[in-house]
């Protein structure tokens, strides 16, 4: 599954926990990323978007910000931090743009890419979204 984020300044509203009581919504990536756990998905991507946006700028930093916020809160709506850890791979992108979608973006020098492991337990290391998809996802057997 691929879960997208923003890097702009709907990132808080995206993964806000919400109080039902109080009648705060829970955020919609927050959701989605509960969801997707109680589905039982095995393989996930964040993809962090809007990279070119004013509140992001390219910058590492809010990258680094966004990554870290996004793996303690995918570890507190049920994903397993070792899971988090070395298996989903956070990429910074940005879709109006095209940085590191297809090829590494020179608008982003800093982004070296990351390592992570398949669900067969394969190391990968991912630039780019389409090598995520290309090369990390892997395909469920199918029994005739």
């Amino acid at each position: 599954a691929l879960l997208m984020v923003p890097a702009d300044g709907n990132f808080t509203t995206a993964i806000q926990k919400g109080d039902h009581k109080a009648g705060d919504i829970q955020g919609q990536t927050r959701q989605h990323a509960r969801l997707l756990n109680l589905l039982g998905v095995k393989q996930l991507i964040v993809g962090v978007n809007k990279m070119d946006s004013d509140t992001a700028g390219y910058k590492q930093d809010r990258y680094n910000e966004i990554r870290d916020e996004m793996a303690s809160m995918l570890v507190k709506v049920g994903w397993k931090k070792e899971f988090v850890e070395q298996n989903v791979p956070v990429i910074p992108i940005s879709g109006w743009i095209g940085d590191n979608l297809l090829k590494k973006s020179e608008n982003m020098a800093w982004w070296k890419g990351v390592d992570v492991k398949s669900q067969s337990g394969k190391s990968h290391h991912i630039e780019t979204l389409q090598q995520a998809l290309n090369d990390f996802v892997e395909l469920p057997g199918r029994n005739d």
